[in-house]
């Protein structure tokens, strides 16, 4: 960065808006953005400049074909760069050894050697977006190796980036994996839904402590885990919601069982019960969903449990990424933060201009820590905006959220012109489209395209020059192809839409959409397709200020 720093530098005033989870479908008959009407963006891709960028992939620092979300979307766009992810830092640890000499997941290990017992537990699956069950292996592999007494695992099912039913086979791939050795033991699974809750819904996590530390929870043997699971799916119940369950470990021709109730002095799970001496690991590697739960076993003031306030755990801990800066003194940390200098937020703040972030609570975390590079303290001049999300079950109850009141609270600050750059996140389509409930993300679609008009007026009046884009698909596909629900993000394009000042009006034809790039060419101006490195490269063009050296993403502005 150069020495300027001066409110008075000439620049133009800039307006992002992040439709969370709005790919570019190449699969309309599953698309809930096809079915939905949407006549704001129907204009927008028939009347101004617009390109698609990529959100996946190496292109945002993950492995080939891997999807985005939302974190791995913000930490990109807000770096102006290539951010590499924990998933892929993690994978090649393990690929060059390094995982095995790792200091943080040392020390569990040495106080395993001592007390007998190690409990894993995190996310289970090949979902890529909190953790990866190539992972878990990696640390069983390094648990057995170690010749650890006794190992437990407590699985974390997915079903929300992953297919809904899909959790039986990752928990089969883990019985396999541990066939051969007897001091691992699978212990108890558990829905995301309770385990993995970042929005203070303490009676979820409630839920899932009093299962990984009291045993509550149905009780299964181990040889008839998978016929139990069948049962759950066919009342209904997927993965992500999927209630405790606890693994007896009795082989079913000893003892003919298949469910019980908790309570049988012989059953064979208060060995498997996290006591508190215990050392733990955390495998998630996303931490915004599971530092609720790790707060309950550090007894931290805010947990809000009903039955008792939880007893701060007395043995080892150690996550694979940071999860919250307030845990550093009693957390060991496998792989640290990696230090972004220069984000978007940083170069505003440097020229003394003026910023706001704007979300519902689903995806505050995104436009304000991710964004900033993992940073929670606001730059010098950011103002935010939190609207709390809906208190309810799941999002499909009420597909509009909060975009409503996140608009109306905003455009008021958009049309006084008072900040020089303003992020907007609509969290709808990605939420609930994450519910695999098709009429319902149709309606979060118009809801969300609704509300994007309202900017766009108010951008008008404020002469804001506005780019439109997304952090992942997830809308897109809704439906698989063998007609089940599709709740897991996508690698599809992500729109990128120029909209100029003079060329605002929401009021439209009646003429199919038309998605060529660039159709019109609004003031002269072309974009070309990128990746989401390139869009504060681009913002910082559009408002004439200097990109700094460490963006090695690139403007897209032709």
């Amino acid at each position: 960065m150069t020495d300027e720093t001066t409110t008075s530098v000439n620049h133009h005033k800039s307006f992002l808006i992040i439709l969370d989870g709005w790919g570019m479908t190449q699969h309309s008959e599953a698309s809930a953005i096809t079915h939905a009407q949407t006549p704001v963006m129907d204009r927008l891709l028939r009347t101004h400049p617009h390109a698609f960028g990529s959100a996946s992939g190496p292109d945002v620092g993950l492995p080939e074909g891997q999807f985005g979300n939302s974190e791995v979307g913000h930490l990109n766009i807000g770096a102006g760069r290539i951010v590499w992810q924990e998933l892929s830092r993690i994978d090649q640890s393990i690929t060059d050894g390094d995982f095995k000499e790792n200091p943080a997941i040392g020390e569990a290990l040495k106080s395993a050697k001592t007390t007998g017992r190690l409990h894993i537990f995190g996310l289970v699956s090949d979902g890529g977006v909190h953790a990866h069950i190539h992972h878990l292996k990696a640390m069983l592999a390094l648990a057995h190796e170690h010749d650890i007494q006794n190992v437990y695992i407590h699985a974390f099912t997915d079903g929300r980036d992953t297919s809904p039913s899909s959790g039986a086979g990752f928990i089969e791939d883990i019985q396999a994996f541990i066939a051969d050795k007897p001091n691992i033991k699978l212990a108890s699974l558990i829905g995301r839904y309770y385990a993995m809750d970042r929005d203070k819904r303490w009676d979820r996590t409630e839920r899932a402590y009093r299962a990984l530390v009291h045993g509550e929870g149905d009780i299964v043997a181990r040889d008839a885990l998978q016929s139990a699971l069948q049962k759950r799916y066919a009342d209904g119940e997927t993965d992500e919601f999927l209630s405790p369950i606890l693994v007896e470990d009795y082989k079913i021709e000893d003892r003919e069982i298949e469910e019980r109730d908790i309570g049988d002095p012989e059953a064979g799970i208060t060995q498997s019960r996290i006591q508190s001496g215990d050392p733990l690991v955390c495998i998630n590697f996303r931490g915004d969903r599971a530092r609720q739960l790790l707060k309950a076993f550090l007894a931290f003031d805010e947990v809000d449990f009903e039955q008792e306030r939880p007893q701060k755990h007395k043995g080892t801990i150690s996550t694979f990424t940071a999860y919250d800066e307030t845990f550093s003194p009693f957390v060991h940390v496998a792989y640290p933060p990696q230090r972004l200098d220069n984000t978007l937020g940083k170069v505003i703040e440097h020229y003394g201009l003026k910023q706001l972030r704007a979300a519902e609570t689903e995806k505050y975390a995104h436009v304000t820590y991710f964004l900033n590079g993992g940073i929670e303290e606001p730059n010098q001049g950011e103002d935010r905006v939190l609207i709390p999300s809906p208190k309810i079950a799941t999002y499909d109850l009420q597909p509009d959220m909060s975009a409503i009141e996140l608009t109306d609270t905003l455009v008021p600050k958009i049309e006084s012109s008072e900040f020089d750059l303003i992020v907007l996140n609509y969290a709808n389509p990605d939420m609930v489209g994450h519910t695999g409930n098709f009429d319902a993300a149709v309606k979060a679609i118009e809801t969300v395209d609704t509300q994007l008009g309202r900017c766009l007026n108010a951008a008008s009046e404020g002469q804001y020059r506005t780019l439109i884009i997304a952090d992942h698909g997830n809308a897109d596909v809704m439906v698989k192809p063998d007609g089940t629900p599709h709740t897991a993000h996508t690698t599809a394009k992500v729109p990128i839409i120029l909209v100029e000042p003079d060329g605002m009006t929401t009021s439209v034809g009646t003429e199919e959409m038309n998605t060529t790039k660039n159709s019109t060419k609004t003031g002269g101006r072309t974009l070309q397709d990128g990746k989401l490195a390139d869009i504060a490269p681009t913002l910082l063009d559009l408002m004439g200020l200097s990109k700094p050296a460490e963006m090695t993403g690139r403007s897209l502005l032709e």
